[in-house]
């Protein structure tokens, strides 16, 4: 049965299980132990008076050395959404993956700061961190964002160690007293290391070795990280009517292509499963990536018939 309207956390049930879905990771096991997480994180952040939000994952691979897709597209248009309904909001990323995120923010229209910190400066990064203490942060989130391994490397899903083009972004994700929220797709971003010890190990190729240990208060598990970013969107939309129209001007089929086709036109990012410089995502196109968006806007808006 469909969502009732008047019952927004079934909506964001039927949210979650639309967003948080194994695409060929073997996260099933991840998505099946955090249920549940998408609704407890998103409470949270409608509370919030302060929002920074961490992202960009970098892809070198032979030929290939640019930002991905994944991450900066539904950090931007998320981020774009808290700071119309009022929510001032920032995004920090480092040097290789800056371009994208400015590209990202300035398509998407909203008001928001970009905190760029170079790889190796950690008196920057120490610095950043006391300014979001002193700024008020509330909420940290950290989207589609490669964390420290066990051996304190970050890895791709390839299990290659990606250090010299990430900063170590867990220290400001865990440097305050912020809520922190996390989402990823993989196993290897900040946040993973709120699952249960070894799980990755046990379920995702090279799993072992890619597993991040940075945890976090509430983690949702995207098919997608992007799904996830839309997810809290439409979760938020769910919870708050009074957002709804705001909301809507972000959770956008066309505003998410355009900001997808900006950050590949004028920072060159690429897509991070086939490294081809198009815009697409984790190897989907926007055939499947806008009718989720348009399916996620029926159920939080509460448009699905019983």
């Amino acid at each position: 049965m469909s969502p009732r309207k008047s019952d927004p956390a079934e909506r964001v049930a039927t949210i979650e299980a639309l967003v948080c879905r194994d695409v060929g990771r073997k996260t099933a096991e991840l998505i099946a132990v955090t249920r549940g997480e998408l609704l407890a994180a998103t409470r949270l952040l409608a509370g919030a008076r302060r929002v920074g939000l961490i992202t960009g994952f970098f892809v070198p691979r032979g030929d290939v050395a640019a930002p991905e897709t994944d991450g900066p597209v539904g950090t931007a248009l998320l981020a774009a959404s808290l700071a119309a309904c009022g929510i001032p909001t920032r995004i920090a990323v480092d040097t290789p993956c800056a371009a994208a995120v400015r590209a990202a923010v300035a398509a998407a229209g909203g008001q928001v700061d970009v905190d760029e910190v170079a790889v190796g400066d950690g008196p920057a990064l120490a610095r950043l961190t006391a300014a979001w203490r002193d700024l008020g942060i509330s909420h940290a989130v950290a989207i589609e964002r490669c964390g420290r391994s066990a051996d304190g490397k970050p890895r791709n899903m390839r299990g290659v160690d990606v250090s010299p083009w990430t900063a170590p972004l867990d220290e400001l994700f865990l440097g305050g007293s912020w809520a922190r929220l996390a989402v990823g797709d993989g196993g290897n971003e900040i946040g993973m290391g709120k699952l249960p010890p070894g799980l990755i190990a046990r379920t995702v190729p090279n799993g072992a070795e890619i597993a991040c240990i940075t945890a976090c208060d509430h983690l949702v598990v995207a098919g997608v990280s992007n799904w996830g970013a839309y997810g809290l969107m439409a979760a938020l939309a769910a919870l708050r009517p009074d957002w709804q129209p705001t909301i809507a001007r972000f959770l956008d089929a066309r505003r998410d292509l355009a900001v997808t086709q900006a950050i590949v036109d004028e920072a060159g990012a690429v897509d991070g499963v086939t490294a081809r410089r198009e815009p697409t995502v984790d190897g989907f196109g926007h055939d499947v990536h806008g009718a989720l968006i348009d399916e996620l806007r029926r159920i939080a808006w509460g448009q699905v018939a019983d």
